[in-house]
C-alpha cells in the first residue's frame, strides 16, 4: 500500500506539473507537454488490452487515425467541436466492439499480426475513399479564432482531460470485477474460461476501452492542428512507439504507461535537439537496454525502493 501511494502522489504531481507549464514555460514546452498527455492517455488505453489482458495489440494506430477522421467530418458537417470528439469516441468504440469479437478469437503473434492488419486496411480504405475522405490530399479543418498561445493551453488542457480519464478508468478497472478477469485471461486464457469468466466479453471489452480514448486523443489531435492525411494519421510507427512507452514504463500497472510515454517523448525531444543524424538510433539503443535491463518498466525502481522488508521467520525471532 505504501508503494501505492507513493505511485499514485508522483502521478499526480506529474499531473500538476504538465498543467501548470503555461505559467512558467514558453509555447515550445507546452506543447511538448500536451504531447506527453496525449501519448500518456495512448499508452494509457493500450495497456488496457496489452497489459491487463497480456493481448500484444498493434491496434493503436487504427484508432487514433479512425478518431481522427470521424471528428474530422464531423466538424466539417457543422457539429460544435466537443460533440465531434464524443461522436467519434463513440463510433470508434462501436467499430472495436464489432471488430474485436472477430479479431481477439485470434491469440499470440496470430492476433498480434491481425490487428497489424487492421491499421494497414484502415488507412487504404482513407486514401482509396477520396469522396469522403479526401483521400492523399486529407482534410481540412475549421481553427479556433484565438491566439497561438491560447490555442496550445486549450489543447494542452484537452489532452490532460483525456489522460486523466484514461486514468480514472484504468484504477477503476484495476479495483473491479474486470480487472480481476482480465488479470485471470493474461496469466491462463483457459483456466480462466474454465471457472466461469467469460473470456470473449472480457477481452471486447478491455479492446473497447483501448480505442475510445485513442479515438478521443485522435479526434483532439486533428482539430488542434487542422489537417489530416491517410499516412499521418495511420502511422504504423506510432502503433509500434505506444507498446514501447507501456512497456517502458510498466505494462500492466495504472501509472507505468504514462510515466513510460512522458520518459519516451523527453528522451526523443533531447535526442532529436542534440543527435540529428542519429537520434532515433541512439533512443532505440537506450529504451532496448532500458527494457532489456528493467523488464518490470521503470516504475519497478520505486517499487523495489519502497518494497516492505520481509517479516523475520520465527526462528530467526528466537533468541
Amino acid at each position: 500500500m505504501s508503494a501505492n501511494r507513493t505511485t499514485y502522489a508522483a502521478l499526480i504531481l506529474g499531473l500538476l506539473v504538465l498543467a501548470t507549464t503555461p505559467l512558467y514555460a514558453d509555447n515550445y514546452v507546452v506543447r511538448t507537454a500536451a504531447i506527453v498527455a496525449m501519448y500518456g492517455a495512448l499508452a494509457t488505453s493500450w495497456n488496457f488490452i496489452g497489459g491487463f489482458t497480456g493481448y500484444p495489440s498493434f491496434s493503436t494506430a487504427a484508432f487514433y487515425g479512425l478518431g481522427c477522421y470521424v471528428g474530422a467530418l464531423c466538424q466539417r458537417a457543422g457539429v460544435p467541436l466537443v460533440a465531434a470528439w464524443l461522436i467519434a469516441m463513440l463510433m470508434v468504440g462501436i467499430f472495436a466492439a464489432l471488430l474485436g469479437g472477430i479479431i481477439l478469437r485470434l491469440r499470440g503473434h496470430y492476433f498480434a499480426i491481425g490487428s497489424i492488419a487492421v491499421v494497414e486496411l484502415c488507412r487504404l480504405t482513407a486514401s482509396s475513399w477520396s469522396s469522403l475522405t479526401g483521400g492523399g490530399d486529407g482534410l481540412n479543418l475549421p481553427l479556433m479564432a484565438a491566439s497561438p498561445e491560447a490555442l496550445m493551453r486549450f489543447y494542452l488542457y484537452v489532452m490532460l482531460t483525456i489522460l486523466v480519464a484514461s486514468l480514472v478508468t484504468a484504477i477503476i478497472v484495476e479495483r473491479s470485477r474486470l480487472g480481476f478477469g482480465l488479470r485471470c485471461i493474461q496469466q491462463n486464457e483457459d483456466a480462466a474460461a474454465m471457472v466461469g469468466v467469460d473470456t470473449t466479453a472480457y477481452k471486447i471489452a478491455a479492446y473497447v476501452l483501448s480505442a475510445v480514448f485513442c479515438a478521443a486523443a485522435g479526434a483532439a489531435y486533428a482539430s488542434w492542428t487542422g489537417y489530416i492525411d491517410p499516412t499521418e494519421s495511420f502511422q504504423i510507427l506510432m502503433t509500434v512507439k505506444v507498446p514501447v512507452m507501456a512497456m517502458l514504463g510498466g505494462a500492466g500497472t495504472v501509472a507505468g504507461p504514462a510515466l513510460g510515454a512522458a520518459a519516451f517523448v523527453l528522451l526523443e525531444e533531447v535526442f532529436w535537439a542534440n543527435f540529428i543524424d542519429w537520434n532515433r538510433a541512439i533512443l532505440g539503443i537506450v529504451i532496448v537496454l532500458l527494457i532489456f535491463f528493467l523488464p518490470g518498466g521503470l516504475l519497478s525502481i520505486g517499487l523495489l525502493r519502497w518494497r516492505r522488508p520481509p517479516a523475520p521467520s520465527s526462528e530467526a525471532a528466537q533468541p
